[in-house]
């Protein structure tokens, strides 16, 4: 119930597009616009090429960056996100993190999903096609990302949890916990690292609540 609340208020956060022409993807927006692409089969047989453009890290929340759906080439529609846009015999839902997208899926009437392709030039398609080209490599860096977020998050819970035992009733049952002191230069590392890694995730559209949170 609440899945289909959400659906339907990201269905009407849609608005009718101006006709404007798909922007091409530069070498220097890796870092901040997403674009993927969905082809569908028309009624009348042919096909037709949806395509979504999100210009994030351009905002302070998911709440103040759109997702823009161009129908071949043009301007389609635009939404705020989380979107959900109507197309043929479905919908394209986009959702990001605090790192980039961590959904451009497409949603059939049945029930099926499908990720949408990524643009060759975009960050997402180059990282898909190094998952192509190089699996092996592709593994070894998706393991690296998570082992970093998972250090990142232990230290995390045990910042968290030092102060808590210094409370005489929770020392009573657990004892006193210190929380490791980290070296300035070594606390920057794990940040880089942690940012770095989340990254790489959002570009394989990878997301876990416990491990990159974001909003959206």
């Amino acid at each position: 119930m609440w899945k289909e609340w959400r659906r339907r208020r990201a269905e009407q956060r849609v608005r009718p597009g101006d006709g404007r022409a798909l922007q091409r993807f530069r070498w220097w927006q890796l870092l901040f616009r997403a674009l993927f692409h969905l082809r569908l089969t028309r009624p009348d047989g042919g096909t037709a090429l949806y395509t979504v453009d999100v210009r994030h890290w351009m905002g302070g929340s998911s709440d103040e960056v759109k997702a823009q759906l161009y129908l071949d080439g043009k301007q389609h529609a635009t939404s705020k996100l989380p979107a959900r846009f109507p197309v043929p015999g479905g919908s394209v839902e986009v959702a990001m993190s605090g790192f980039g997208l961590k959904r451009c899926h497409f949603l059939t009437d049945a029930g099926t999903e499908h990720q949408l392709t990524p643009d060759r030039a975009s960050a997402e398609g180059r990282r898909a096609r190094l998952e192509h080209t190089s699996p092996g490599l592709s593994r070894a860096i998706g393991s690296v990302s998570v082992l970093v977020l998972i250090v990142s998050l232990a230290l995390l819970l045990t910042q968290i949890a030092a102060p808590l035992t210094e409370i005489p009733a929770v020392a009573e049952r657990v004892g006193e916990f210190s929380a490791p002191r980290l070296p300035v230069w070594l606390n920057a590392m794990l940040v880089l690292s942690t940012v770095l890694a989340s990254t790489e995730r959002a570009w394989r559209l990878r997301y876990h609540w416990l491990l990159d949170g974001g909003v959206g």
